[in-house]
């Protein structure tokens, strides 16, 4: 095994910025994306998981009011409803990055 060369003294390094390594480039795409534009992008890629974000929300939301009004087993029914839609979410990363990957290599 070789020996590291000498380390030269570049650029003082910025923690704001990546590093820079020689024949990488951190994203495939030419022009930087706004968070908007990758957003837009990734929910077009795998539409569910936005669908699955929501759906956790919305149970955690309406469980929270079914709470406060004193409907004891509508809030718990919701509670069941927030466990299961975090699932319906990795389910549908899973199935995106497997639908991605079998894309790839067609």
């Amino acid at each position: 095994m070789a020996a590291p060369g000498p380390v030269t003294p570049g650029a003082p390094f910025e923690p704001a910025q990546p590093p820079v390594i020689e024949g990488f480039s951190p994203s495939i795409y030419s022009t930087q994306e706004s968070f908007k534009e990758k957003f837009l992008r990734k929910t077009r890629e795998n539409p569910m998981v936005p669908i699955g974000c929501l759906g956790t929300a919305a149970a955690l939301t309406y469980g929270l009011y079914c709470f406060h009004r004193g409907q004891s087993h509508r809030s718990q029914l919701m509670v069941c409803t927030q466990i299961a839609a975090p699932g319906f979410t990795v389910a549908a990363i899973l199935l995106g990055l497997a639908a991605s990957a079998m894309k790839s290599r067609s």
